[in-house]
């Protein structure tokens, strides 16, 4: 499957992907208004069947971030659900009882680079200012911010739980694909003051995709 014109972002020039698959119904889902039941579009994430698509549905922001950056580096989109039972048997997430943990870091950065040959690293302890720093050495870095980010004027009542893609950051912005935003300006692209960030940020996350010029 290739990247079609719906998902492109001309801004970044990195594809955007929803990881409830419809884009248009995530505020309707955050909402409670729509079930995951009810997302037609449900076997694009690879999903043998809709039970399938609702159990993972929740817990996949992460490989939709890894979704995104294979599309951008290679073109091609592979279903969110396939990257992750692949990433299975690295341990990238964990079943306890009928609850699924993950992303778990260590475990994913393995799997993208033994399955994937992707170049990737944990980070931890990486303030927001120093975000910028880590894109001069990769072209991507997954972040770990509370899902509330959709809504930056809140104040969270934690940070992390949530992973976005950052695409662009410099010393005042960070700039970022968020799996699970409500709105077109709250999904792609969206850019706002490192501080800001900050407040969501939980000061770990993967750099991914080593710049050629390093």
């Amino acid at each position: 499957m290739s990247v079609n014109q719906r998902s492109f972002s001309a801004s970044s020039a990195v594809p955007y992907f929803s990881q409830w698959e419809d884009p248009d119904c995530a505020a309707g889902i955050i909402a409670g208004d729509i079930q995951l039941s009810e997302i037609g579009l449900w076997p694009q994430s690879g999903a043998a069947d809709q039970q399938e698509f609702i159990e993972w549905a929740n817990h996949v922001c992460g490989m939709c971030c890894l979704k995104m950056v294979l599309a951008a580096v290679s073109g091609n989109v592979v279903p969110v659900l396939k990257l992750t039972y692949r990433s299975l048997t690295y341990g990238a997430y964990v079943r306890e009882g009928g609850n699924i943990k993950g992303l778990i870091y260590a475990p994913f950065v393995e799997y993208v680079r033994q399955e994937l040959g992707l170049e990737a690293q944990v980070k931890v302890d990486l303030p927001a200012q120093e975000i910028a720093g880590q894109l001069k050495e990769h072209r991507f870095f997954i972040a770990s911010v509370h899902p509330s980010i959709r809504i930056p004027e809140s104040t969270p009542p934690h940070r992390g739980g949530h992973l976005v893609l950052i695409t662009r950051a410099d010393a005042q912005t960070v700039t970022f694909h968020n799996p699970s935003g409500h709105d077109v300006s709250t999904q792609q692209d969206v850019t706002l003051p490192v501080e800001t960030f900050a407040r969501f940020y939980a000061g770990r996350g993967i750099s991914l995709v080593k710049n050629a010029q390093q």
